[in-house]
């Protein structure tokens, strides 16, 4: 296999195989695993701008890989026209939206971005690394695989140490409520209507995995009709997006009780 073949992701014929919980996708979960625990020991007691630059280093990275694969992308000469430059430019899947919202959250760092892009990134390593279709799916790791392992374990790691670091702040009310939550409300907004534009012009099928549409793999994966499927979606996401806000809310309710006990 040539340097090019590797680079633009040229897998020999048979290549393709069902990666998913086999030896490279268990390890590099245990390895992300390993990170966030030293992260989270090494630097917890670390003052905020210190915890901060860390999280903003492993934004960085995702950084590279993403200019990375657009290089590369364009690099093949398959730009022809303006929905291809679009397509090859802008981040359509979850994922790689994921990607660039961690991205901004480190060149703009309010605790606003941080939690929004931990929400999100959370999330889609969390399903990516559940059963990942994509990177572990050929016996060999060319780039567009390593693209696929790389981003959504740096996802991980990233969105995690928001957290562990204490580098978001998640609470419904900081100053007040409309400089709070509701500020992540609106971002989720945004990103959705992102993901209608993307439908309209044809550049992803189902972006956010919202469409009960067939080749929806969540919804093949779930069994369930288009209407139920729709609700499900709805009521995950409503119960995943205040999970964040609940769980720290109650554990200070927790540890108060505790403490006072």
């Amino acid at each position: 296999m040539t340097f090019k073949d590797w680079i633009f992701s040229i897998h020999p014929e048979g290549d393709g195989y069902s990666g998913q919980w086999q030896f490279p996708h268990i390890f590099t979960l245990c390895l992300c695993i390993g990170i966030i625990l030293s992260l989270a020991f090494l630097f917890r007691n670390k003052n905020q701008t210190t915890r901060n630059n860390v999280v903003r280093i492993l934004t960085l990275c995702i950084l590279f890989f993403e200019l990375a694969r657009r290089i590369v992308n364009i690099a093949k000469g398959e730009i022809v026209d303006l929905h291809t430059f679009l397509y090859v430019l802008l981040p359509r899947p979850w994922c790689a939206i994921s990607c660039w919202l961690m991205i901004f959250a480190g060149a703009f760092p309010k605790k606003t971005l941080w939690n929004f892009a931990a929400i999100n990134a959370l999330l889609c390593s969390v399903i990516f690394f559940a059963y990942p279709s994509a990177g572990f799916n050929d016996r060999h790791i060319l780039f567009e695989n390593l693209y696929s392992i790389a981003t959504h374990a740096l996802l991980l790691i990233s969105s995690v140490s928001v957290l562990t670091l204490k580098v978001g702040d998640f609470r419904y009310k900081r100053e007040t409520f409309c400089n709070g939550f509701l500020k992540e409300l609106i971002l989720l907004a945004v990103v959705f209507v992102y993901g209608v534009v993307e439908l309209k012009l044809n550049l992803s099928t189902d972006p956010l995995y919202f469409m009960p549409i067939a080749g929806n793999e969540v919804k093949e994966i779930l069994g369930l009709d288009s209407v139920p499927y729709v609700i499900v979606y709805s009521l995950f996401l409503c119960v995943w997006v205040n999970a964040f806000y609940v769980i720290p809310m109650l554990w200070k309710k927790f540890s108060k009780k505790k403490e006072e006990v």
